[in-house]
Formats: C-alpha cells, sequence, structure tokens
C-alpha cells in the first residue's frame, strides 16, 4: 500500500507541475519573430514620439506665421500686465480676445544682448509638457514670461505675464 500511494503522490505531483507550465507554445517566438515584434515596438514608439510637436520648432512659426498664431492661442487668454493707471504700477489681470490680439515674436538672436538699446536675454525653461518662454532686460525694465502647454500633443499659448515698464 505504501508503494503504491508514494507512486500516486509522484504522479499527482508530476502532472501539477507539467499543467501549470503548459505548453509552452503560446510564449514561444523564434529569434526572427522576436526581432520583428521589438522593431514594431520600437517603430510604435519612435511615431508616438515624433508626432509630438517639437517646440522650437513650433515657436519660429508662431512667430512668424499671424494665421498660425491666432489658432494656437487659447482665448480668451487672461494676461498679467501692469496697470499704468496705478501710481506703482501694480501688476492688473486682464482678458485679451482674439480681434485685440497683436503680433508676437518672440524669435531671439544673441545680438539682442549686445545691442545698444532695449538689450535683453531669452531663456526656454522646459518641464513635462509645458514651456515657458522668459525674456529679461538688462538695466532696462524689460521682463515677461510667455507660457505654452502642451494639447494633444500641439503647442498653444494659453497665458502670459508682462511686467515691463
Amino acid at each position: 500500500m505504501r508503494i503504491t500511494g508514494l507512486f500516486f503522490s509522484c504522479f499527482m505531483i508530476l502532472f501539477l507541475v507539467s499543467c501549470s507550465q503548459g505548453t509552452g507554445k503560446e510564449n514561444t517566438e523564434t529569434g526572427s519573430e522576436k526581432s520583428e515584434k521589438n522593431s514594431r515596438e520600437n517603430n510604435s514608439s519612435i511615431v508616438a514620439v515624433s508626432e509630438a510637436e517639437e517646440f522650437d520648432q513650433f515657436i519660429q512659426k508662431f512667430s512668424s506665421e499671424e494665421s498660425f498664431q491666432l489658432k494656437r492661442i487659447k482665448f480668451p487668454i487672461r494676461v498679467i500686465i501692469p496697470n499704468t493707471e496705478h501710481e506703482g504700477m501694480a501688476p492688473m489681470e486682464e482678458t485679451i480676445t482674439k480681434y485685440d490680439w497683436e503680433m508676437l515674436d518672440l524669435t531671439y538672436d544673441s545680438t539682442y544682448l549686445t545691442r545698444p538699446y532695449d538689450q535683453y536675454y531669452q531663456v526656454v525653461r522646459y518641464k513635462n509638457d509645458t514651456a515657458v518662454v522668459e525674456i529679461r532686460g538688462i538695466n532696462n525694465g524689460i521682463y515677461a514670461d510667455y507660457y505654452f502647454a502642451m494639447i494633444n500633443k500641439k503647442w498653444y499659448l494659453v497665458t502670459l505675464y508682462e511686467a515691463s515698464f
């Protein structure tokens, strides 16, 4: 009886182990199938990345084409600007509609840093799906921040802070 019980126990363990491992055919791939699958996955991730608009290319077009710029601003846009009627030019919030908008040029080259008047430098700061174009004057009161957000893989100007005086 003991031998039969031992034989039966070993047979059950072997049976359970083989069933839990399955046939192995579902997960078996040849080397060419693996490389083809990896290639498809890499290409799909490249497509996903390339679908998102590059900020540098966007800002060039945004600064040069008025119709494109008007499409890429979330109107009505809320802006912070100095209150010229207030003695200290305290900041105030204002809303600008599409019809009141003036063309904005955010192209920059290093000569702006050394020209004889209105010198300024420009920095673009990125964080996740946002970008801020910071413009800082050199001893002249120029100070502005332009806030952009990636919405549906396209860049949009969403707000701005203009504190120049």
